[in-house]
């Protein structure tokens, strides 16, 4: 599903593939979207629809859809690219990543990486790209111009390591570690620890980290601990820690009773963050989104959003929330997985676009293409597992 930011509409769907789970976006050139199918092997390419530029919009439809089979067993779980002629895609199933055509959408090499890869990295020069493998705690470094291995790094800072990325200036890359939430810094020059033996931690438990481009940051989000850890990452390595937010105390705490923080994303334009999380009680969920002010690095709102029945399989869902910012930094994007919908957050007052009613506004899923259950019955539903923002 396409959202058009200038009218919060729904402008087009595109049929992917079984079990998508994670998405990208082309950087630059000709737009293209690709996703990752984790039960039926594949990857989906297509081009979406222009922006609107008068409203109504009356923009409609995304590009068609291309597979890309890759080999069975592949179980592709994640998709990354900084190029315009290659997109990869890490196959946790088979322990490879594929390098795959964006012209041709034909699988061009099968690169053998550690155990269990499910995130992937390339610094914004295309010189580097890191595998990080959960499995055998290890990171893959990748040549793209040749796709070969270039080295594995292993080290005890990196320890079921879970997610990467690399830093705007191509001169770092970071890895962040569930077992021990410890950010381990790469050189991408040598490929060597920058930090070794003093890495900086966001805590057991931490399970997703974002870059800020623009104030050269680091957020770190853990649900064990319902924290959000923001890190500097001019410093090198970035143990300049400028702050631990704690949703579960101290004023304005969102969850005093507690609450898992999931994910975050920033405005572009650097003044605010916003940290996506759930409390679970029971068999019912409830959603809300805490605001940063990234002066201060404090909380100045909370945002609740849906309090429903939890939807069984979202709470294996790897991005059960996620979030997702505007260019314009006019809106917050936030996809539930249990909601079935994306609620819109408006910036100018922080506050969750709603119904005349009074209810939350949401976008819904669209109607699933697979068949009914049985005579009678509507298809089943499909649940959002991931958003992401246009280029």
């Amino acid at each position: 599903m396409q959202i058009d930011v200038s009218g919060d509409s729904n402008i087009g769907t595109a049929k992917v593939g079984l079990g998508p789970v994670h998405a990208a976006v082309q950087p630059s050139g000709t737009a293209h979207v690709f996703v990752a199918n984790s039960l039926d092997d594949t990857v989906a390419s297509f081009s979406p629809a222009p922006p609107c530029s008068v409203l109504p919009c009356s923009v409609t439809g995304l590009g068609s859809v291309v597979f890309t089979s890759l080999p069975t067993g592949s179980v592709p779980v994640f998709v990354h690219t900084t190029e315009n002629s290659t997109v990869y895609v890490a196959n946790s199933g088979a322990n490879t990543v594929a390098a795959v055509s964006i012209t041709s959408n034909v699988v061009t090499n099968i690169i053998p990486v550690g155990t269990n890869p499910v995130a992937l990295a390339e610094t914004p020069d295309a010189k580097k790209l890191y595998a990080v493998n959960q499995g055998d705690s290890s990171v893959t470094s990748i040549n793209p111009l040749n796709k070969t291995v270039n080295t594995t790094i292993t080290d005890p800072t990196i320890n079921s390591p879970l997610w990467a990325l690399a830093r705007s200036d191509s001169g770092r890359v970071y890895v962040l570690s569930q077992g021990n939430g410890d950010v381990a810094v790469i050189d991408p020059n040598t490929d060597a620890l920058v930090n070794p033996g003093t890495p900086v931690s966001a805590g057991a438990g931490a399970n997703f980290m974002m870059y800020e481009k623009n104030s050269n940051r680091l957020y770190i989000t853990n649900p064990t601990a319902g924290t959000v850890t923001i890190l500097n990452a001019a410093a090198d390595p970035p143990n300049n820690l400028l702050a631990t937010i704690d949703l579960t105390a101290g004023p304005n705490a969102p969850c005093p009773a507690g609450c898992s923080a999931l994910t975050v994303s920033a405005l572009p334009d650097g003044t605010r963050a916003y940290i996506a999380s759930l409390v679970l009680s029971g068999n019912s969920v409830a959603e809300q989104v805490t605001v940063i002010n990234t002066s201060s690095n404090s909380i100045t709102k909370g945002i609740s959003l849906a309090s429903l029945p939890v939807v069984t399989g979202c709470g294996s869902a790897r991005f059960r929330i996620s979030t997702a910012t505007s260019g314009d930094s006019s809106r917050v994007y936030v996809a539930s997985c249990d909601a079935g919908s994306v609620a819109v957050i408006r910036t100018s007052d922080d506050t969750a676009l709603r119904n005349p009613n009074g209810t939350i506004y949401t976008l819904p899923a669209p109607v699933s293409a697979a068949n009914p259950p049985g005579p009678g019955l509507p298809p089943p539903p499909q649940n959002p597992v991931f958003v992401i923002a246009g280029p």
